[in-house]
């Protein structure tokens, strides 16, 4: 080689690693350069967005693991606006297929792409089938315009689905005033869905999610909602809701409310009222829950019970020692206590009576005359042992207290003592009747009524425990007035007496006050009984909001209650008394 071709090759290499350095030193410098970090800022903006990920709310089953509430995939529908093509187009669309206001949608199609705007939401809760149609409408427009990038083409270029979680009731309308509704923010409200909303909702999370699917393994995952496990049995509830609805058609009720619940366990098996909703349509709430008609009269609404009270009185005096079963008494037909005269309820006077014949008989004096011979402090502390005028505590939401006066309250007065005996002018609500009447049916003790049997969360099971409320009587008293009002129902052959099976129960009629007094033209009508007696498995409470076939308990709330029994004793397996002794007996 000569020495110029060598310098030649010299001066080349020179150049060559002088461009090199030259490069690598400007990659350094532009990298490192303030511009260089906004640039990236800016590119770390377009490859994805911040989103509030909300995480899958909680399910509730019932006892069996039958699906109450659930989810459902939709979608909620937005645009890139950078890859946005025709904003007219995509409002056209929008408009067309799921309703949306075209004005907006164009609007905020039309947005100009920035640091801070790179996406806009037109549309939530979206179906899949809605979702489809877009879908199908893109294709379309690109079949017949081609993909060519035209802002006059049609195009719903730019258009994102992104999947969300809805509530869902396949049940429909299915023990809907004990599980309540989830709006469209995600709220619970009313029944479980309200009392439990933290929990089955979670914590929703606020997180970078990248637009580039190769970064799948990035997207965050968000625990879901703790689940619940109702103690509910889908298959009783059901059965008590249809039994609601024939007993308001039969008995011209306003409404009717029915509660089930295990008296050793504070397990609710069933709680139906009216209306109902259909809670995939939460929505005509307003259209169904007229003015103030509640949503779940089981916890909210109270009312004055009338005669089925007589039972917690007549079991107070007999453990206060104030009566016995056997004591005498005369009734001529009224008595007077402070100043006002009390009469039964059909004016008359029945006579010698002992207490049995005055639940029996239901007599509004008797039972004012065992309230006076308890004495007004002792009659009230037991009322407020059975938990009359205070909250259950039951897992639902909306649970109103009611109201016992008590003396030394600037409305009690003397009479009180003679009226609230037999349940007028005490305002009670279902489950507290419910729960104060347990502790005839379990031996003295009463426990609190419970809805909810387990929780589900991290895929760990926690389950809940029977608790007792307290012990207002003595299991002795308990077991007598059980016995004296079995007794009652068979010497009166009530009709709400069940074949095969041996049930202690007592009616209720409760005249209704207005401003001016209580009106006989309207009455709530009740019934409350539990068994079987060797063994109480069901306690069930009845009550027909002014019935207009007949103002009487004992004529349309105690068939409702044979009702309930009836389908009771199959649903849950009891065998008959009859049964149960040949077993015992082994014949």
């Amino acid at each position: 080689m000569n020495n110029q071709s060598s310098w030649r090759y010299t001066t080349l290499g020179i150049l060559l690693t002088a461009l090199a350095v030259f490069i690598v030193v400007q990659m350094l410098r532009i990298q490192l350069s303030p511009q260089a970090g906004a640039l990236r800022d800016k590119g770390e903006l377009y490859s994805g967005a911040w989103r509030t990920l909300t995480p899958a709310r909680g399910q509730i089953y019932d006892r069996w693991g039958n699906l109450l509430a659930g989810s459902r995939t939709v979608y909620e529908v937005g645009v890139i606006l950078g890859e946005v093509e025709n904003p007219s187009t995509i409002a056209l669309a929008m408009n067309a297929v799921v309703d949306a206001d075209y004005d907006a949608v164009f609007a905020a199609a039309s947005t100009e792409p920035s640091a801070e705007a790179i996406y806009a939401t037109l549309a939530r809760f979206v179906t899949e089938e809605q979702k489809q149609r877009l879908e199908q409408l893109s294709v379309e427009m690109k079949t017949a315009y081609g993909d060519r990038r035209d802002p006059s083409r049609p195009s719903l270029a730019g258009i994102t689905f992104d999947p969300r979680l809805q509530r869902s009731y396949p049940e429909k309308d299915l023990a809907s005033n004990i599980l309540g509704f989830v709006n469209w923010e995600g709220q619970g409200f009313f029944g479980v869905e309200e009392k439990f909303n933290d929990e089955l909702a979670g914590s929703p999370k606020r997180v970078w999610v990248p637009f580039d699917p190769n970064r799948v393994e990035e997207f965050p995952q968000v625990p879901e909602g703790t689940s619940l496990i109702l103690t509910i049995d889908r298959v009783i509830q059901a059965e008590v809701e249809q039994i609601v609805e024939n007993a308001i058609k039969e008995s011209g009720s306003e409404s009717a409310t029915i509660v089930v619940m295990d008296p050793k366990t504070g397990d609710i098996l069933a709680a139906a009222t009216s209306p109902r909703l259909d809670l995939n349509e939460f929505w005509r709430y307003g259209e169904i829950f007229e003015d103030s008609t509640p949503f779940n009269r089981v916890v909210s609404e109270t009312y004055e019970p009338g005669s089925v009270y007589k039972v917690l009185t007549m079991a107070a005096a007999i453990d206060g020692g104030a009566v016995k079963p056997k004591t005498s008494f005369l009734d001529t037909g009224s008595i007077e206590v402070g100043g006002t005269i009390i009469r039964n309820w059909n004016g008359g006077a029945w006579g010698p009576q002992d207490m049995l014949g005055c639940m029996q008989h239901s007599l509004n004096v008797c039972l004012a005359w065992v309230a006076t011979e308890l004495g007004a402090n002792k009659f009230y502390q037991y009322m407020q042992d059975f938990g009359v005028g205070h909250l259950t505590g039951v897992d639902m939401a909306g649970e109103s207290s009611g109201r016992l006066k008590l003396p030394g309250d600037e409305d009690w007065y003397e009479a009180d003592l003679g009226t609230n005996a037999f349940g007028q002018g005490v305002a009670v609500t279902p489950i507290q009747m419910v729960m104060a009447v347990s502790a005839l049916a379990n031996e003295g003790q009463m426990v609190f009524p419970r809805i909810v049997l387990s929780m589900i969360n991290g895929g760990r099971q926690y389950n809940t425990s029977p608790r007792i409320s307290g012990t207002p009587i003595s299991p002795k008293t308990a077991q007598r007035l059980t016995d004296m009002l079995a007794t009652s129902l068979e010497v009166e052959s009530s009709v709400a007496l069940v074949e095969g099976y041996r049930v202690a129960g007592k009616t209720g009629t409760a005249e209704i006050p207005t401003p001016f007094g209580y009106t006989s033209n309207q009455t709530n009508a009740s019934f409350v009984g539990w068994g079987p007696l060797d063994d109480p498995r069901f306690l069930v409470y009845v009550w027909l909001e002014k019935p207009t076939t007949s103002p009487w308990g004992s004529v349309v709330a105690a068939p409702v209650f044979r009702q309930v029994v009836e389908r009771l004793v199959v649903l849950m397996n009891i065998p008959t008394d009859q049964m149960k002794e040949q077993l015992l007996t082994g014949q």
